[in-house]
């Protein structure tokens, strides 16, 4: 699956790095906890969060995140917009919750990754 695909299943907006948007997933993890996203591998996915703030780029920098959905109507403010760009993750915001979005992605075929114990 596709950026472009999430986009279009969560009914996203794009807020930026869109040249990245047909970049393949593997994997989602749905979280707002950030100790929890680093509890789970590496792979390139995306992170379905409602959490704005800068954290939520650094880990997923660390963690190989490639998409960032902000759920809920979550809008993230302009420093964390630039700290994705400068990163080149791809950052969408839909207004689904983050329930819903998770089983729209999961129904659509892209399954969580391992869990790292």
């Amino acid at each position: 699956m596709t950026i472009a695909d999430v986009k279009d299943l969560l009914k996203a907006n794009v807020l930026c790095c869109e040249y990245n948007i047909e970049k393949e997933v593997h994997t989602a993890c749905g979280a707002d906890m950030m100790s929890d996203v680093l509890a789970f591998v590496k792979d390139q996915s995306v992170l379905l969060t409602g959490l704005c703030n800068p954290q939520v780029i650094r880990t997923a920098e660390m963690m190989d995140i490639i998409c960032i959905c902000f759920v809920r109507g979550k809008m993230p403010d302009e420093n964390i917009i630039s700290l994705a760009k400068e990163k080149g993750i791809v950052l969408l915001a839909s207004q689904l919750r983050m329930f819903a979005a998770c089983g729209i992605l999961y129904e659509n075929g892209l399954h969580g990754g391992a869990v790292i114990e």
